[in-house]
C-alpha cells in the first residue's frame, strides 16, 4: 500500500490541533480533571508523533534506502491512532477496557523511534556545519 507520509503527518497535526482545541474548550466542563489529563496526554503524544512522522517523511524524500523509514512511519502512524485514540475514547466515553490496548500503541510509538535510530546507525547520519552527510553518499 502506497501512502504519502508527508500528507499523513499534516493530517495528523491538523487533527491533533483540532482535538486539542476541542479538549481545551469543549470538554473542560464535561470531564473530571483526571479524565481531562488523560485526554491531554493523548493530544501531547499525538502532536509530538505527528512531528516525528513529518521528520521521517522529509527524510524519505532525501534517501533512496527508505525501508527502515517506512517502518518508522507506519509505527508512528499506527501508534498515534492506537495510543492517542484509545486515550481520547477512554476520557470521553469512559471505555475502561481500552486501557488494555493503549500500551500496544505505546509499543508502536517506541518501534517508530527504534526504526529511526536503526536508520541513523545504518546510514551513519551526521550533521556538521549544517550539511547532512551519510557514509553512502
Amino acid at each position: 500500500m502506497k501512502i504519502n507520509f508527508l500528507l499523513a503527518a499534516a493530517l495528523a497535526g491538523l487533527t491533533g490541533v483540532l482535538l486539542g482545541a476541542f479538549g481545551a474548550h469543549g470538554l473542560r466542563d464535561m470531564l473530571s480533571p483526571a479524565m481531562l489529563s488523560v485526554y491531554k496526554t493523548g493530544v501531547d503524544y499525538h502532536m509530538w508523533h505527528a512531528l516525528a512522522l513529518m521528520g521521517v517523511a522529509v527524510l524519505m524524500r532525501h534517501h533512496s534506502d527508505v525501508k527502515l523509514l517506512r517502518y518508522a512511519a507506519w509505527f508512528f502512524l499506527s501508534g498515534i491512532v492506537v495510543f492517542s485514540g484509545s486515550l481520547y475514547l477512554l476520557a470521553c466515553l469512559n471505555m475502561t477496557w481500552l486501557g488494555m490496548i493503549t500500551p500496544l500503541g505505546g509499543v508502536s510509538l517506541i518501534g517508530g523511534w527504534a526504526m529511526l535510530a536503526l536508520f541513523a546507525l545504518k546510514h551513519k547520519v551526521m550533521v556538521s556545519d549544517g550539511n547532512e552527510k551519510t557514509e553512502s553518499e
